[in-house]
């Protein structure tokens, strides 16, 4: 069997090194990078120290408003699936190379399977959830991460060839921890003290294009008494220089850094404030409060744990927040067993595709 498996972004990396290996010990993977995410610190960084295999294209699609960015990924994906004829395409959660990958796939009559199938955050004014909506609605097999992922789908009427294998996120925190904490240096290079520092990350549109939720989110930081570290996206810096806000001394600003030193930042902080939803959950598998930078979130079972605090870009609740939040609950095993990408392989192999 030939899979072919459509990548572009910094999370999907981090799963692709999970899935990839296990796929390639029985079928042939073909692995595509629509570049998506191309800078440096996002991109080869990942694939340089996760062991992921050299892309065997790279579509250097670049930045651009969804709509270029999506229909360049389409015309040029097109090309590569009637050139290589896979017998399924394979994509991860819900960026637009999840989309264009899963939409090129449809429209030639070839099956998808979706990883991270299922998640809704229900605000359909976030792109992000368009694209994973749209995906699995013409996915023709489902993994999904979490029991809520499968009612979600049900709700949809989605309830054929769904499979709740767990999540190949928690598969790559439980292989590369170890590997962090042997080979990150992190710490001691920005002088650190464990569970003194608060980790720090911003980069959603919603939060990064709007004057008014940037400047909450830094005017919460600059007033807290504890260090942050902010590993800086390129965007976000972007628009912190344009709308010429001022960050305090407290905050240590950092390039952004690769998966061992973000998974070593990870462990050793005190809480997590973020708006990514790959670490919310990195913060739920490293025992961490994390508080949320976003009015709702796909991951709400870490909310419902007592794991993680919603506050939006209120000023005061950020760092009401910050200083006071702490876990209510004792953690649960809601996100499988770390075992998730052999569960997507076995799967993948009791399904015939001809």
């Amino acid at each position: 069997m030939k899979i072919l498996t459509v990548i572009g972004a910094r999370p999907q990396f981090i799963k692709a090194a999970a899935v990839s290996k296990v796929l390639r010990s029985k079928y042939n993977e073909i692995l595509i990078h629509t570049g998506q995410h191309y800078d440096e610190n996002m991109s080869k960084v990942f694939f340089d120290e996760l062991k992921i295999p050299i892309p065997d294209y790279n579509l250097t699609v670049g930045s651009g408003g969804h709509g270029v960015q999506t229909g360049n990924m389409l015309i040029k994906l097109e090309d590569i699936f009637v050139k290589e004829k896979p017998d399924l395409v394979l994509v991860y959660g819900d960026t637009n190379s999840t989309l264009a990958g899963a939409l090129c796939a449809s429209k030639l009559l070839i099956p998808v399977a979706h990883i991270e199938a299922g998640l809704r955050s229900f605000n359909m004014n976030m792109p992000e959830e368009q694209n994973r909506i749209l995906t699995d609605h013409i996915s023709t097999l489902l993994f999904t991460p979490t029991t809520s992922a499968v009612k979600n789908l049900y709700n949809e009427g989605i309830k054929n060839n769904i499979y709740n294998v767990g999540d190949v996120m928690y598969d790559a925190v439980k292989h590369f921890t170890n590997i962090s904490k042997e080979n990150s240096s992190i710490i001691d290079k920005l002088d650190l003290l464990k569970k003194k520092f608060i980790l720090t990350t911003i980069h959603r549109a919603e939060n990064t294009n709007n004057i008014s939720n940037l400047k909450n989110i830094i005017e919460a930081l600059n007033e807290t008494s504890k260090t942050i570290v902010l590993p800086l996206h390129p965007r976000t810096k972007k628009y912190i220089e344009s709308y010429n806000l001022v960050l305090n001394n407290n905050i240590k600003v950092i390039e952004p850094v690769g998966y061992l030193d973000m998974l070593n930042l990870e462990m050793n902080s005190e809480k997590i404030v973020t708006d990514s939803g790959g670490v919310q959950k990195e913060a739920y598998f490293m025992a961490k409060p994390c508080i949320t930078l976003r009015n709702e979130t796909e991951w709400v079972e870490t909310v419902e744990a007592g794991w993680n605090i919603i506050v939006g870009t209120n000023k005061d609740k950020i760092s009401k927040a910050i200083a006071e939040f702490s876990p209510s609950g004792i953690q649960k095993n809601i996100f499988g067993d770390g075992n998730a990408s052999t569960e997507i392989l076995n799967k993948i192999s009791e399904c015939s595709f001809n």
